[in-house]
């Protein structure tokens, strides 16, 4: 049996959900800029960095690099300015309750986020000081679906991949982990995370025990 040591954790979608300040922040862009933006459109941006995401929004619209920098700064300003209202309570069911045992159990556990503002939106849910090593889109170069943010950390964690288990709510993160051999539990829609090892609707009720106890049936 593969002993699991580890859990990694997305952000977006795992612990809290900032997708609709995402949104927000990309429509007010889209509208400032008469580009088209739907939530449908936002959606397809879960998992993926910055600059793919505006690539996405600009849907094949080409422009010089001083302006899709100017576009990616005014976004995250605006995503700064819906995070200033985010509290401890946004912390989505089960998150806490999961992170407890976890760490009672004596497992490592670390952020794995494509996001590169994993760290104030953490110290919004106070939470920073409860994982062990944070990774984000500050850590890597490669996003995901490169495994590289999950390998960073994994590293950091000093446990091999085949011995974590990710928690991911993207298709972009299953992906990503499944490539580099790490366990996985997808979060939401089969149609999105239907690759993962395991599906589960949120983290609410999910406890190390249970866990452990489907990756030892699985071995």
């Amino acid at each position: 049996m593969t002993a699991i040591q580890g859990f990694i954790f997305d952000l977006d979608g795992v612990l809290t959900e900032t997708s609709e300040f995402h949104y927000l922040s990309w429509r007010q862009l889209a509208d400032e800029e008469g580009l088209s933006f739907t939530r449908e459109d936002n959606e397809q941006l879960r998992g993926i960095s910055r600059r793919e995401s505006l690539m996405k929004l600009l849907k094949g619209k080409t422009l010089p690099e001083d302006t899709i920098q100017d576009y990616m700064y005014r976004k995250n300003a605006y995503y700064h300015q819906h995070l200033q209202t985010m509290t401890p309570d946004d912390c989505l069911p089960g998150v806490r309750e999961l992170i407890d045992d976890a760490l009672a159990n004596n497992l490592k556990i670390g952020v794995g986020s494509a996001s590169r503002n994993a760290l104030p939106v953490l110290e919004k849910l106070e939470l920073v000081d409860r994982f062990n090593i944070i990774g984000d889109g500050n850590s890597v170069k490669n996003s995901k679906p490169a495994p590289d943010v999950f390998l960073w950390v994994a590293g950091g964690l000093r446990i091999a991949p085949k011995n974590i288990v990710v928690f991911e709510d993207a298709e972009a993160g299953i992906e990503a982990a499944k490539i580099a051999g790490f366990n996985t539990i997808g979060i939401g829609s089969p149609d999105i995370v239907g690759e993962a090892d395991k599906l589960v609707p949120s983290l609410q009720g999910i406890t190390v025990d249970k866990v452990l106890q489907f990756f030892a049936q699985q071995a």
